[in-house]
Formats: structure tokens, sequence, C-alpha cells
């Protein structure tokens, strides 16, 4: 990349795909580390399918982030790229003639840098999205040079995006920090996703940070992190900065 990050202590937050739960994890880890007493910077470079309101578009990902960690910047900074086509960043700016501005997401990141002690930083469906025709999130992703969290699914087909995402993140050189299983049943008889971990953690041969139980309490819309979540987020070592 042209524009390089500064260096900070945090972690980048990635999925094996779109809807996973990248932004309730991230979101949930922000709001324990706040009630810890650490100033969170939370960071979305790129949002796609935004509400346009009075002040532009704004998506909802960067208004959840902003909550959990009780941050006073404004959204522009806490996300500085947004669109409103529902799609991959590289197409939306063909579907809207608007460019990915590089230079935007790097003075943005080091405002946040300058106000928090610890960052994190949510990236855009999974690692392979193209956020440019010459950049796509695993690029974002060793810029930051931040440890990666991949968020994953517990249902059946998770164990090879799962792995796909670890050998991606580890071939570009980056520090995989592991896994968070997000979304799981805990009533389940089904025998992949009671074993999907398990597997994902031997074969993977990767940390499972947290199995995290669906938690129908959870609704990002209103901004409320279920007690399941962050009850099982609260066990991780990692979160102790």
């Amino acid at each position: 990349m042209k524009f390089q990050f500064p260096k900070h202590k945090g972690i980048f937050i990635t999925g094996t795909d779109t809807g996973v739960g990248k932004t309730l994890i991230a979101g949930a880890i922000a709001k324990i580390l706040s009630q810890k007493g650490k100033k969170i910077g939370v960071f979305k470079p790129v949002a796609t399918g935004c509400k346009k309101t009075k002040k532009g578009f704004i998506g909802q990902d960067a208004q959840f982030l902003a909550r959990c960690a009780n941050s006073k910047l404004a959204l522009d900074i806490i996300n500085p790229i947004t669109f409103k086509t529902p799609a991959a960043p590289f197409a939306c700016e063909k579907a809207e003639n608007k460019k990915v501005n590089l230079k935007k997401i790097a003075d943005a990141y080091k405002q946040i840098c300058r106000n928090s002690d610890f960052v994190i930083v949510e990236a855009i469906g999974g690692v392979k999205v193209p956020i440019t025709d010459r950049l796509n999130v695993l690029d974002l992703a060793k810029a930051f040079k931040l440890p990666v969290v991949i968020v994953a699914r517990s249902k059946l087909g998770t164990i090879n995006h799962t792995l796909l995402t670890i050998d991606a993140i580890r071939g570009a050189g980056l520090l995989l920090a592991g896994v968070v299983i997000n979304g799981y049943d805990e009533t389940t008889k089904d025998f992949a996703e009671k074993s999907n971990a398990r597997i994902i953690a031997k074969l993977g041969e990767v940390r499972i940070l947290a199995v995290v139980p669906f938690d129908n309490k959870t609704n990002m819309k209103k901004f409320i992190i279920g007690q399941k979540v962050l009850k099982n987020l609260k066990k991780v070592n990692w979160l102790k900065i």
C-alpha cells in the first residue's frame, strides 16, 4: 500500500464470509474492554449497503461499534468510506462512480490511534473481498500489521471456509490470534456443528478463542449485546490487555 498505518496495539477482525457476526464480536470485545477502563478505538475502514442521512451515508456497523466502545469520535472517522450499494467495495466503485480513498482511510486511522489505548479494526466480508482493483481485505490487514481474529460460523461448511481463511492469513505472513466460532446452537443434535470447533483447531493448528452461543436477546439494531456473547468472550485471556 502507498499509505502506511501507524503501529498500534489492537486486533484486526475478519470473517470467513459476510454475515458471520464480525460486527457483533467486535462490538462485544469493545464493550468488554471499555468496561475495564480502556480507551478503545473502533474502526470500520469501508462499509457498503449504508443508509443515507442528512450527514451523508452512515453504516449500521459503525454506529454499533461506536456505541459499544463509547466512542466520541465522528462516525465518518470511525467509518471513513461508505457506499450505498450492498456489494463488494470494488463493485461499488463501479456502481456509484466513486473511488475508495486510501488516504482518507489512513488519516482516519491515525486520528483513532491518537485517541485510543487499543484499536479494533473490523474488515468487510472475507479476506479476498476486493476493496479496489488492486487491493483486497488481506492487503489491508497486512498494512495494519495487527494480530488477526477470524470470526466463523458454527454450521456445516465452516471447516472449509475457515481453513481456507487460515491459510490465506498465514500465507500473507500475518499473526493469527485465533478463531471465534459464532452463533453456536447449544441445543443442537447436529454432529457437524458439535465437532466443527474441535476439527478446525486440530487441522488448522489454531486456537479457538471462544465458541459463542446463539443468543436471541442480541439485537444489533437496538445496540443490545446478549449476555451469552459477553460471558463467553470475557473468558478469553487475550482480552486482558
